[in-house]
């Protein structure tokens, strides 16, 4: 990390970053005013940390643009962060110090559905706003009506990872039949298989295959060989970056061609992983919730720029894209209701946010509905081709080795079917 991030620990024996950046801002305050206090956790080690260390710059940036200008209400921002070190357990810890040790005036999510899930029971008692980053489904048993979601899932979270796959299978000709599904043992993972077989149902095809397997799983060989023993025409892997990693690589080695492969995994959108699979990836069909087309990319640019010329001295992924932009475009979420309501109070933003719009770099029309989740999704699917094993950062800077499929209105081309076509 950097220098503005001191090192402590917690009782529960929690390593934890706390941020105390210097405010270089010139603008003017009240005075005397006491910073406005944002707390969250976000994984900055462990196995989520590629994109956990995106999202906690993207924030950073935030606060930065925030407290060069006049702050929130007049006072400047400060968040205050803990490394929950991608472990689930380690987050009711972290949540109950913000709030009555840290005495936090907003709080905001963790990344990922695993640490989000479990924040949600210290939130709720608290009556706090609480908007989580890229949790799948995180409020489906509490209903907790201040609950927030910044995940571009749409009102059917579950489905929506693998929709827009299902979809594109469906439109072959002729068309695929049968299909695997192979899902890490994780809250997120699990929700991204009953949503895919939802849409198995829903698309008219049949399941042959359906097994999960434990998240620490290093050898992967016998779950490739049991798919491949039920010869699908689609494979649908649900999983997180680790074990993402191993699926394709076992794949590619044991020579799995299925005419589809993908759908849920994720850790293959960060540049590094990308850069370990490279010409593996050719041919996977996957989820994206951004990608830097030019439309995409146009009200974001300013802040990528910021993002990328800070990024390389902090170690962390280079260019941003998976979750460096939501990082700042969730805190802006709660920025523009704090500002509406002219307030810090939880239940008037609650009110807010349930029944106005709000416009992001990421996103400009986002609205909250049941459960907290977007009234419409904003999930792709992207297929990768012609990588490789050339491919450095200027390939993943663009758009040449990606192609969106779905939805239609960010469509950029056509899928190349069936899988090896694309994977040589």
């Amino acid at each position: 990390m950097t220098d503005r991030i001191t090192r402590r620990s917690l009782n529960a024996g929690i390593t934890a970053a706390l941020a105390s950046p210097a405010l270089t801002s010139t603008a003017a305050f009240a005075q005397g005013a006491a910073p406005i206090k944002i707390g969250f956790s976000m994984a900055q080690t462990g196995g989520i940390a590629a994109a956990g260390q995106q999202a906690l710059l993207g924030a950073l940036i935030w606060e930065e643009e925030m407290n060069a200008k006049s702050g929130l209400l007049g006072r400047p921002v400060k968040l205050v962060y803990y490394d929950d070190q991608s472990k689930p357990d380690t987050v009711p810890g972290i949540y109950t110090k913000l709030i009555d040790v840290d005495k936090v005036d907003l709080v905001i999510g963790p990344y990922g559905t695993n640490l989000v899930a479990p924040a949600l029971p210290v939130i709720m008692p608290k009556g706090k706003v609480f908007i989580g980053l890229f949790a799948l489904d995180a409020n489906h048993d509490f209903h907790y009506p201040k609950y927030f979601s910044m995940l571009p899932s749409g009102p059917t979270p579950k489905q929506s990872f693998t929709e827009g796959f299902f979809e594109v299978a469906a439109g072959q000709n002729p068309k695929p039949q049968t299909v695997a599904i192979a899902a890490e043992d994780a809250e997120f993972a699990r929700n991204g298989a009953e949503g895919a077989r939802e849409n198995v149902y829903k698309y008219g095809f049949r399941i042959v295959y359906d097994r999960s397997y434990p998240p620490n799983t290093t050898d992967f060989s016998p779950i490739i060989r049991a798919i491949q023993a039920t010869n699908p025409d689609l494979v649908v892997i649900c999983s997180y970056p680790n074990t993402s990693v191993g699926m394709v690589q076992t794949a590619s080695e044991l020579g799995l061609k299925p005419k589809m492969m993908g759908g849920g995994m994720v850790g293959i959108q960060y540049t590094a992983i990308k850069s370990k699979l490279k010409s593996k990836l050719n041919g996977i069909v996957n989820y994206e919730f951004w990608v830097p087309t030019p439309k995409l990319m146009a009200p974001a640019v300013d802040f990528f720029k910021k993002y990328q010329a800070q990024a390389s001295s902090r170690g962390i992924d280079p260019l941003g894209y998976y979750l460096g932009g939501w990082g700042y475009a969730y805190v802006q979420v709660l920025q523009q209701a704090v500002e509406a309501t002219k307030s810090l109070n939880d239940d008037k933003l609650a009110d807010y946010m349930r029944s106005h719009g709000f416009s992001t770099i990421m996103n400009p029309e986002i609205k909250f509905g049941k459960d907290g989740e977007w009234t419409k999704s904003g999930v792709m699917q992207v297929q990768y081709h012609d990588i490789t094993d050339r491919a450095n950062l200027d390939t993943w800077r663009g758009m040449s080795y990606q192609t969106v499929l779905t939805p239609v209105d960010q469509k950029t081309g056509g899928v190349i079917y069936p899988y090896e076509r694309a994977s040589g």
